[in-house]
């Protein structure tokens, strides 16, 4: 990127764009969203900001239905439906509609990072995102909440985070009324009562409703597995997973369990664990009411009204809704060998 801001380190391909983004940091926002408070450099920001409110997408793609807020975010979509000017990774298949979201993915796989974190080993593709990033290490942070203290990147996560304290939580379900402070965490529940899966894993058509779910699940089906750890031999096809694999061996949890005090690398390992302990089923079937602790579950479940069964055994073709069912059955050609 040609034109970089000197605050953040955010790059553009055109300095018109820098100039608009440079306003962020240095002047006052005219246009204010009445339904949050947010502020925007130019009225047509604010009418796309809108959107998030009122849930209107009226650009929708003729092929699968899908709604999109942006003409630009449609016509990007499309691709993936014409294969038209993909970009597709050589070594796991997965293919972008923008050469730099290509060049961005590519580490993942080389371990080259354009910047690397000194503290953790963390590698980052864009110096905006490697910033941010050292504020975890540093603590300083540009937007801090004067309720707890508590440092954020940017000025948009302040505001979220403040409705925290405040309680607000201004995006409705319309489905159960269930209420969510901020409008991604409504969109992806919102999931759950249309079975939307838009993620879709081109080796073996199976669906996830988030596209980082996708991601980790698309790693299974790559043979390369570079990164290797020294102390188990174990192999992962990100080096970020390796890093956190290790943190295993030398005893290192970042995050621990208040209740039974069980460590952990993820943070979403320990929520997960956390509802051990209070007993919270937030996923919900809409055919029959069942209420699992884990979305992994309630989509194993789903299959039961479907009729789906993904996981085919090679031998045979019998098909199972679980890898875990397939597993055993393969014992049954085995014992045949035998």
């Amino acid at each position: 990127m040609p034109f970089t801001c000197s605050d953040c380190g955010k790059g553009f391909p055109r300095s018109c764009q820098l100039k608009l983004h440079q306003r962020d940091h240095t002047s006052k926002k005219q246009f204010t969203c009445s339904d949050c408070g947010k502020g925007f450099n130019s009225s047509s920001q604010l009418q796309r900001h809108r959107s998030v409110h009122t849930g209107e997408k009226p650009f929708t793609c003729s092929d699968c239905g899908k709604g999109f807020t942006l003409s630009s975010n449609l016509s990007r979509h499309q691709k993936t439906h014409t294969e038209e000017n993909l970009f597709s990774c050589s070594d796991c298949g997965k293919r972008f509609t923008r050469s730099s979201d290509l060049l961005k993915h590519q580490p993942v796989h080389t371990g080259k990072w354009s910047f690397t974190c000194s503290n953790c080993g963390k590698g980052f593709s864009e110096l905006s995102d490697f910033r941010r990033h050292q504020s975890l290490h540093t603590g300083k942070w540009p937007f801090t909440c004067s309720n707890c203290g508590k440092g954020f990147n940017r000025l948009s996560d302040l505001k979220g985070h403040t409705r925290v304290h405040t309680g607000e939580r201004p995006f409705t379900c319309s489905d159960c009324g269930k209420q969510f402070t901020w409008s991604s965490h409504l969109y992806r529940h919102q999931r759950l009562h249309s079975g939307e899966r838009p993620f879709i894993c081109s080796v073996c058509g199976k669906g996830f409703a988030r596209s980082s779910h996708l991601q980790r699940h698309e790693s299974t089906h790559s043979v390369k597995k570079p990164f290797t750890c020294s102390d188990c031999g174990k192999g992962f096809c990100q080096s970020t997973d390796l890093l956190i694999h290790q943190s295993v061996h030398r005893g290192e949890y970042l995050f621990t369990c208040s209740d039974c005090g069980k460590g952990f690398t993820v943070l979403y390992n320990l929520q997960v664990h956390q509802r051990t302990h209070t007993g919270e089923k937030p996923f919900i079937c809409s055919e029959c009411g069942k209420r699992f602790a884990q979305i992994s579950n309630l989509q194993t479940h789903l299959r039961v009204h479907t009729g789906e069964r993904p996981f085919s055994c090679s031998e045979c073709g019998k098909r199972f809704n679980r890898t875990s069912e397939l597993t055993k059955h393969y014992r049954v050609h085995s014992e045949d060998i035998i």
